[in-house]
């Protein structure tokens, strides 16, 4: 992959979901870190920057199919690279 100003900035979607359309294995690999509203978070399962939005799990609560059960929150989302490759 050719290094360039964009390949440092993580996409404006991403889900850690293999079934989602916005799942990116190369890029989870990277190790993504999530920023909300000046707030580091570790628990984002998905993002969308241009909408400002995150959807975070609820550790005590399950869906119907035995998924934890995920809660989206509105605000300002600053993704980056924790580590670089």
């Amino acid at each position: 992959m050719p290094e360039d100003q964009s390949a440092d900035v993580p996409p404006n979607q991403l889900s850690v979901d293999p079934r989602s359309a916005f799942y990116d294995e190369e890029v989870l690999r990277r190790d993504v870190g999530i920023r909300f509203n000046g707030v580091e978070r570790t628990n984002v399962c998905e993002y969308n920057v241009a909408e400002g939005w995150v959807r975070v799990e609820v550790p005590t609560a399950k869906d119907r199919r035995g998924n934890p059960m995920v809660v989206k929150l509105s605000g300002t989302v600053e993704p980056y690279f924790r580590s670089t490759e």
